[in-house]
């Protein structure tokens, strides 16, 4: 039997945030980390193991593959790089997020991953058409993507560089990639994410209530049953002692008198 492999996720959550003012990674929306919020992204859009790039602060979440990377002075690039090196030998491709794009929903991952398993050895995600993150990586273009990936510029280089390559992937519709760089854009997203994380439970609780209402009329339904197979047996028993009546003998005198 052939066995998928898996896709990984990459999380690049290294620099310091120096025109946010703190490093992007431990920046909360929502009562929610910035990093917390890119590892649920790609677990919830598929990938998996996450492997989560840390540099200019330390990153301690349960259930993923950590690497700091003591060069992240030097750009993406070099985080890029310890990335792709920590992801395990049985994983086939990469999805490469970024922390500091938390309106990226869950579906564009989803559709990254769904575009490699029909063909697409690197996939982009657009938005109207304009390509953003995150991006989906085939193993095989790794050393080629390392070897490009200097300073700040990841894999825009080799995916500039092999257009021939690229498979655009729309997610307009899934969010947005829209970056938090200074205080006035986390401002504005933290108001964004609000709305989407709003909806997200307000979806959920629909669900749960229609499973609910399933469930009960499940229940209902099962009863009804049951009551309708009890009149059936009682019936049954009570014509049974109506035949048995009828058959003993001085029955009927005895019901005469």
């Amino acid at each position: 039997m052939l066995v998928e492999r898996r896709v990984a996720g990459i999380l690049l959550a290294a620099g310091a945030g120096s025109r946010l003012g703190q490093p992007k990674a431990t920046v909360e929306i929502g009562g929610k980390a910035l990093a917390a919020r890119g590892i649920a992204l790609l677990r919830a859009g598929g990938a998996q193991p996450v492997v989560v790039v840390t540099g200019a602060v330390a990153v301690d979440l349960p259930g993923v593959l950590t690497v700091h990377n003591p060069d992240w002075r030097t750009g993406m690039g070099s985080s890029l790089a310890a990335g792709l090196a920590t992801v395990p030998d049985d994983c086939a491709a990469a999805v490469i997020a970024l922390v500091d794009q938390p309106l990226v929903g869950a579906a564009a991952v989803g559709r990254l991953i769904a575009a490699y398993r029909a063909g697409a050895s690197v996939a982009v995600a657009t938005y109207d058409g304009a390509p953003r993150n995150p991006v989906l990586i085939a193993r095989r273009h790794w050393p080629a993507v390392t070897a490009l990936a200097v300073g700040d510029a990841g894999a825009r280089p080799f995916l500039r560089a092999h257009p021939e390559l690229v498979t655009p992937v729309e997610c307009g519709d899934t969010g947005s990639a829209d970056d938090v760089d200074t205080p006035a854009d986390l401002e504005r997203i933290a108001g964004q994410a609000a709305v989407t994380d709003q909806a997200a439970v307000t979806g959920q609780a629909a669900v749960t209530g229609q499973a609910a209402v399933t469930d009960q009329a499940a229940v209902t339904g099962q009863a009804a049953v049951t009551g309708q197979a009890a009149v059936t047996d009682q019936a049954a028993v009570t014509g049974q002692a109506a035949v048995t009546d009828q058959a003993r003998p001085g029955s009927a005198a005895k019901r005469q008198d």
